[in-house]
């Protein structure tokens, strides 16, 4: 379970460096080892205070954290909504689109998202889903989801394409959106695996121009 460090330094989310750092001292200052004199709780706690300081007042840490701070908000939401709709399911697809696209792609938690969209396409909610067979709003959801996949790389994408395909259930406008996403993930991946060479290659052709043109 992710630890609510905020609660732990006792302190909101829309909390400042200032502040982070404010709490980090007063609390530091109740529960460390040199007051409380061996008590294993109070140690505990300690530990807990400076871990949460240490998230919380560095900016990359921090931004990691959110991100799985939402995603396990979220499935939370997920789970205590009890009964599996299209329409619940299509909510929280939308908001998770809707978030994915405020990240920074490049320093995003892509493992995250992935373990995300991978509980949400659970074997369950699938099977459900089926069941419903409302296709139109589960072409939503499908499309919404190839968005918010976007930014992941190639075996994260193949994996949850699998389940997408499943949920798809032989509607061939779905398939089609999965396997052109898919395509796309593909490309993207030799791209990166091959451009380095590439402009290698590049460089060494534009040097040999340039003294074969000077000759």
């Amino acid at each position: 379970m992710l630890k609510d460090y905020y609660n732990i330094l006792q302190i909101p989310p829309h909390a400042s460096l200032l502040e982070i750092k404010q709490a980090h001292r007063r609390l530091a200052m109740i529960y460390h080892p040199d007051k409380t004199k061996d008590d294993p709780y109070a140690d505990t706690k300690y530990e807990e205070i400076r871990e949460a300081y240490e998230v919380l007042s560095n900016q990359g840490r921090k931004e990691a954290y959110l991100q799985e701070r939402w995603y396990d908000q979220s499935i939370g939401q997920k789970r205590k909504v009890g009964a599996t709709t299209p329409v619940s399911i299509l909510r929280l697809s939308l908001e998770l689109e809707k978030y994915v696209s405020s990240l920074d792609v490049h320093r995003m938690n892509k493992e995250g998202l992935y373990n995300y969209i991978n509980e949400l396409l659970s074997s369950d909610t699938v099977e459900n889903l089926n069941r419903y067979d409302e296709t139109a709003i589960t072409q939503q959801i499908i499309n919404t989801i190839l968005m918010a996949m976007k930014p992941l790389q190639l075996n994260f994408a193949i994996a949850l394409s699998n389940k997408l395909e499943k949920l798809a259930n032989h509607d061939e406008i779905s398939l089609q959106r999965i396997t052109s996403s898919l395509r796309q993930h593909q490309k993207s991946f030799l791209w990166k695996r091959y451009q380095f060479f590439l402009i290698i290659v590049i460089t060494v052709l534009i040097c040999l121009l340039i003294f074969l043109t000077s000759k």
